[in-house]
């Protein structure tokens, strides 16, 4: 893969390794001294060129920047070496970040066109079984001005295929699609609402290929408390950069309900949100979909309030005539006594079940009677 290693991409790379490993994006001073080093200036001419003391630049803001990169990218970064090493660990960041996109997400064991499937189901897979007529309602609900999808299911269930299923139908029709996946997010960040919500600020702006200005909107001293600042941000410079309309998906939210506090003020940001689109303005093209596990467990006072006008899409089990139409996609002929011996042995669920019916399928096991 090629990459064109930029200054700006460099900053970039910068910005956002040192957040997810630190929490912290570069101050004025370090960016200064990155890019003098990026141009491979002696501090003594990075310091002439701002009006700074050299020693103060190299022994006060230079060590501590090299020491941050150095954490941030698991390897010694000195001033002589962190191009290397920030291309190297982009490279690895970039891949992943296309590993989880929409076409290469999932995880494929195939043979002779039979695949066994343990996460999300690849976009166009013949064995994407829709759920009439959860798509069809999913699909409209996205087409409506400031419109929020709530995802509900347990493991396994078909969240995130359902998911993808919804941003390549906004991607078809014109729309910015982001995906962000809660459960990949630091503890850290998950325990502090300032890093949460500049996490979630600047992976929405990577995503949709803006330029990270989020040390603009985010005053340490200012009378806005940090959900404004976040809105702030959206409203001035996301929703106003970007002109079509926006689907953000955040799957697995439910990662954030071992802390109460943070929960509550997220989910309180994105319910405003939700109520801004209601209305003719630049938030109406803002989509939501979140996901979360019926497993989680959150406070009734908090979710209810929030989204007490907002009935969940809940994925159950298969049925029997859905177990039957995925056994003709494996191209198994069973009939009805077995398809429902099936279910009565291990149930609806959509990932056992296509466990058994690729192990029949492709060790040619014949179900026991």
């Amino acid at each position: 893969m090629y990459l064109d290693f930029t200054w700006e991409t460099t900053l970039q790379a910068a910005n956002i390794l040192m957040f997810l490993h630190t929490g912290e994006y570069l101050s004025d001073l370090e960016t200064i001294i990155l890019h003098g080093a990026w141009n491979n200036y002696t501090y003594e001419k990075i310091a002439e060129a701002k009006g700074y003391a050299s020693s103060y630049l190299c022994r006060d803001i230079g060590c501590k920047l090299w020491e941050k990169l150095s954490i941030a990218l698991k390897t010694k970064v000195s001033k002589t070496n962190f191009k290397a090493a920030l291309k190297r660990e982009w490279l690895k960041y970039t891949q992943a970040i296309s590993s989880q996109s929409r076409n290469r997400l999932a995880k494929l064991l195939t043979t002779e066109n039979i695949t066994l499937f343990e996460g999300l189901l690849a976009l166009g897979s013949t064995f994407y079984l829709e759920r009439s007529p959860i798509e069809k309602i999913c699909y409209e609900t996205i087409e409506q001005p400031g419109s929020l999808i709530k995802i509900e299911g347990a493991k396994w269930m078909g969240k995130t295929s359902l998911v993808e299923q919804i941003l390549d139908r906004g991607s078809l029709h014109g729309k910015k699609t982001v995906y962000l996946d809660f459960s990949s997010i630091d503890r850290k960040i998950i325990h502090d609402i300032d890093a949460l919500l500049r996490w979630l600020s600047l992976m929405v702006s990577f995503q949709l290929n803006l330029e990270n200005t989020v040390q603009h909107y985010y005053y340490r001293n200012s009378v806005l408390d940090l959900n404004d600042n976040c809105t702030v941000y959206f409203e001035k410079y996301i929703l106003n950069e970007i002109k079509s309309d926006i689907v953000l998906a955040l799957d697995n939210i439910d990662r954030l309900f071992v802390n109460k506090e943070t929960t509550e003020v997220f989910l309180k940001l994105l319910s405003d949100w939700h109520q801004k689109g209601q209305v003719k303005g630049p938030w109406s093209k803002l989509k939501l979909i979140l996901t979360q596990s019926t497993n989680a467990s959150i406070s009734s006072d908090i979710s209810g309030s929030l989204f007490s006008k907002i009935t969940p899409i809940v994925l159950k089990e298969f049925n029997l005539d859905q177990v039957k139409t995925l056994a003709n996609f494996y191209e198994l002929d069973w009939d009805d006594f077995t398809i429902c011996r099936l279910v009565d042995e291990i149930g609806g669920h959509p990932y056992f079940v296509r466990l058994a019916m690729y192990q029949t399928r492709m060790e040619n096991i014949a179900l026991k009677h």
